[in-house]
């Protein structure tokens, strides 16, 4: 009828702990130089439409960070 099947699954202990914090290690990074971002765009803003191009900018500031970085070392 009704049989209880004992199932033995031989997996080490150290492959269960997973580390629920290492997904997301660089967010609070970029979040501090988005805040950066943005105050340093609207401090040359003039216009509505430099500060909405500001804030687009700051959303995507890693890109222009690597962009003038490469600019500097000299990278084709």
């Amino acid at each position: 009828m009704n049989e209880v099947r004992e199932v033995n699954i031989n997996v080490p202990k150290k492959a269960i702990v997973i580390n629920k914090y290492a997904e997301n290690g660089g967010g609070w990074i970029w979040c501090l130089g988005f805040i950066g971002a943005i105050i340093y765009y609207w401090q040359t803003a003039s216009g509505f439409g430099e500060y909405f191009f500001g804030f687009l900018k700051a959303l995507v500031w890693p890109a222009y960070m690597v962009y003038d970085l490469f600019k500097f070392l000299g990278v084709n």
